[in-house]
């Protein structure tokens, strides 16, 4: 983890090094591609003396966000591509250092115009995760996930609305679903195989499997708003269903990310997400991050 976490700084600084020296270029002929990108990194630290007589105990975390977005524009065609990265560390006292935040995302949609803001449309989304994840994280003695373990890959024809970059949602009715796991999750004897199966398997992949094929229906949206000045919302949805199965079971997923700018350069963060996957869990997953920090657009 620690050297994910090395990687992810480095990589951020890497990002906020580039976007500086663009800004001292001159400005560049304008042409049909567009970019744009947003990083971040929160922190949140509590430390009290042997003194402190009403009880507390010494933390601390690290959260690197990360947001990039490549838009092409010309005629009658569009592609928007977005990178998404986040990853979150903390540390209890003098215990362990464990993962709190965990994000991998790719997506890329291209668009070719129909009649108004309606497009034809085909996209592609990727999703995992970068570092191991524990059924327990205090003990981190089972590891249950890992990187490309599982991954999603989701993509198929539709239909966008798009107003503009920062309000749109693609409807693509004929969706073809991929999730990768490896054998070492799914690996059961024989005897095994039906409980395993009947238990859902891991993330939906049968025993003994490494993917799962799904066909169904996907909608995504994007909307992003300024609720006042240096105030900015943000909110990603996405939803799926599988034909093949359990069609009344949506699969959900819901971000927001609110930005509170002091400046430039320091501001508070906050972002919540829910998700539904009855592939993972008959329940929602809710994950919630505050913090003050370092951010930088670019």
């Amino acid at each position: 983890m620690k050297k994910i976490a090395i990687t992810l700084v480095a990589l951020l600084a890497t990002s906020l090094t580039f976007a500086q020296e663009e800004e001292k270029k001159e400005e560049v002929e304008k042409g049909p591609w567009t970019r744009q990108g947003n990083a971040s990194v929160l922190f949140n630290q509590a430390a009290f003396n042997n003194d402190w007589a009403i009880g507390g105990i010494n933390s601390i975390a690290l959260d690197i966000n990360l947001s990039y977005d490549i838009n092409y524009k010309k005629d009658d065609w569009t592609w928007d591509n977005k990178f998404l990265g986040s990853y979150g560390l903390a540390r209890i006292d003098e215990g362990d250092t464990q993962k709190t935040n965990d994000r991998l995302e790719l997506n890329s949609l291209v668009g070719k115009k129909a009649a108004g803001y309606w497009s034809y449309s085909f996209f592609a989304n990727f999703r995992t995760q970068f570092a191991d994840g524990f059924e327990d994280p205090l003990t981190q003695e089972i590891k249950n996930s890992e990187f490309l373990s599982p991954a999603y890959l989701q993509f198929g024809p539709g239909m966008l609305w798009k107003k503009s970059d920062n309000f749109k949602f693609n409807i693509a009715p004929a969706t073809s679903r991929l999730i990768f796991v490896a054998k070492e999750f799914t690996r059961v004897d024989a005897a095994e195989e039906q409980a395993f199966n009947d238990a859902g398997g891991y993330f939906g992949v049968d025993a003994n499997d490494t993917s799962r094929f799904e066909f169904g229906a996907s909608l995504q949206g994007y909307l992003k708003t300024n609720l006042m000045e240096n105030i900015s919302m943000e909110n990603i949805l996405a939803l799926y269903s599988n034909y093949l199965e359990d069609v009344g079971n949506v699969d959900i997923d819901y971000t927001m990310n609110l930005v509170m700018k002091v400046n430039k350069y320091i501001s508070a963060n906050l972002t919540f997400q829910a998700i539904y996957d009855d592939n993972a869990t008959g329940a929602f997953q809710i994950r919630e991050t505050f913090g003050v920090g370092l951010n930088y657009g670019f």
